[in-house]
Formats: C-alpha cells, sequence, structure tokens
C-alpha cells in the first residue's frame, strides 16, 4: 500500500493520480482512498478541495464525500471504512494509495485505537457545558497528566481527557496503552511525506481560500446553514465554514471573512506540517513536492 501524506494544499492528491497512472502504465491497477477529515463529508466539496471528475482523471475514488454531514466522522470509522476498502483493493489485485493529512486517521488506521468504552452521555452533556477555564482546571485535578501534556486552550482534547477519566474511572493515558486494531504490522506500507516550503504553502493556502469564495464556498456554507445542524459537529467546525458564516450573518465583510479563512487555513497547515515532520516514524521519506521521482519513491510497487 501506498501512503502520500502532506499538508493541506500541498498537491498530494495530484500526486497520488501521478502515481496511480504511472502504476497503470506499468501494468497494475490502483485506486485512491481519502485519509482527509474534511473531504469525508458531502456537503465539503468547495471548502475541503475534494477532487472532482477532472481531478480523478479515471482513478478510481474512495471515501471522498461518503458521510452526510449531519453523521460525524470519527477516525474509528474512518478506519474501519478504510480497512475494508484496502481490503477490497488487494483482493482486486489493486494498489491502494492513501493520501490524506489527517494525522489522527493515519494513525489509528497503522496503530489502531485505545479500547474506550462508550461515554455516559450525561457525562459528555456536562463537561462539554463547561467554560475553558473551568475545564481545564477539572482535568488539572482528575487527570493531571493529561493536563501537563495539554494547552490550557486546547477544549476539545481537554474535554475528551476528562469525559473519558469521569465515564470510564481510568485516566486516557490508561487506556492508550494497549491500542487494538492497526494494521500496520500487516501490511507492506511505501510512505512518502511531502513537505514543500513553508512560504509557497502559505502562499498557495491563501489563493486557494480566495479560489473557493469565488467559486461557491458561499453557496456550500449556505445550503449547509439550511440545514439547521447542531453546531458542535465537525462539519460545521470546518475550516472556512465558521467564517464564511459569519460573512452570512453579517458580522464580518466578505474580505474580512477571506482574510480570517486564510489565517485559520495557514494555522492548520503549520499543525499538520509539524506533525508531519516529527510524529510518523524517523524511516518515512520525507520529500519537497517537487523532489519527487515516482519510480524511486515506489519502487517496491512497480517491482511487483
Amino acid at each position: 500500500m501506498a501512503l502520500i501524506a502532506g499538508p493541506t494544499a500541498s498537491g498530494k492528491s495530484d500526486l497520488a493520480v501521478d502515481l496511480a497512472l504511472a502504476l497503470e502504465n506499468a501494468g497494475r491497477s490502483a485506486l485512491v482512498i481519502n485519509a482527509d477529515s474534511a473531504q469525508v463529508y458531502a456537503d465539503l466539496k468547495v471548502l475541503s478541495a475534494r477532487p472532482g471528475e477532472n481531478d480523478m482523471r479515471g482513478v478510481p475514488h474512495r471515501l471522498f464525500g461518503a458521510w452526510d454531514g449531519a453523521q460525524p466522522c470519527s477516525a474509528a470509522d474512518w478506519s474501519d471504512a478504510a480497512k475494508r476498502e484496502i481490503e477490497n483493493a488487494h483482493l482486486a489485485g489493486m494498489v491502494p494509495i492513501l493520501v490524506g493529512g489527517t494525522g489522527l486517521y493515519l494513525r489509528t488506521l497503522l496503530e489502531g485505537i485505545a479500547p474506550i468504552p462508550a461515554i455516559d452521555k450525561t457525562i459528555r452533556t456536562e463537561v462539554r457545558s463547561l467554560d475553558a477555564s473551568a475545564l481545564y482546571q477539572a482535568v488539572q485535578a482528575e487527570d493531571p497528566a493529561a493536563a501537563d501534556r495539554l494547552h490550557a486552550g486546547d477544549t476539545q482534547r481537554l474535554a475528551r481527557a476528562l469525559e473519558v477519566v469521569r465515564s470510564t474511572g481510568k485516566p486516557l493515558h490508561a487506556w492508550q496503552e494497549k491500542k487494538v486494531g492497526g494494521i500496520g504490522r500487516a501490511i507492506t506500507l511505501a510512505p512518502l511525506v511531502l513537505l514543500p516550503d513553508r512560504e509557497w504553502l502559505y502562499e498557495r493556502c491563501d489563493r486557494r481560500f480566495a479560489l473557493m469564495m469565488e467559486n461557491g464556498a458561499v453557496e456550500e456554507v449556505k445550503r449547509l446553514l439550511t440545514r439547521g445542524l447542531p453546531k458542535d459537529l465537525p462539519v460545521m467546525r470546518a475550516i472556512g465554514v465558521p467564517q464564511i458564516a459569519a460573512f452570512l450573518r453579517g458580522e464580518l465583510s466578505r474580505n474580512e471573512a477571506i482574510a480570517l479563512g486564510q489565517q485559520v487555513t495557514r494555522n492548520y497547515a503549520k499543525r499538520q506540517y509539524t506533525w508531519l515532520r516529527h510524529q510518523p516514524p524517523e524511516d518515512w521519506t520525507r520529500l519537497s513536492p517537487e523532489s519527487v521521482d515516482l519510480r524511486t519513491q515506489f519502487e517496491i510497487l512497480f517491482s511487483r
């Protein structure tokens, strides 16, 4: 299996299709499997830069737009679906090419996930109702290891740590010591991490968001808002949605919405860049996009 990971706007999807077509020319069929947490949602075609038919160039694509926005796609949900697609590809004699930049998705698929029981709904509601200060203080008292590890402003992860310890009686790190379900040791993996020049990447993020505003992003968010979905759903918190929603409500001008959307996109790309530099195994190749030679980097796939 091939894996092409990179920050948003790094051109990884184009490279994945290039690889699939090169393998086809060498006599091997391939398909592309999405590993991006925004591109899984059908509602976010424009804002997630999901590939269209022309971008796919005849290569089969899987798990793009596969979830309705009303249904959250957790890392475990995506991992289960990706395992099925990978298994089906192997049974059909095809090379699965995993492409994306969502680190939690990739880690869950390859390393597995902690077998944490379902969280008590009452506890989840109580935890999610806490303000940032009260939340951090509660985590400091009930899961000091998580409080030491997490920033006080990281409310999403802090809430997760608190609801786990309150619902299960064990801190999150205790559950994470034994993960299950990972496929990393059961497959032959050919990984590539794309790390483009940062200034080039940030300029591309800015340009892409401005183009999205001109090419359907506003209409996409308008349709999403008419659904009346809860604001805490991932699809409602996706990059661009809150900023454009504020513009539609008259709280931001168009230029202010664009500037804010560009900023949060750059921030996200920076976090992805940092994660991809340090978190994947050291033996995973890290290259700038223009330095990639497909046959050299994925030699193991062409030699079979």
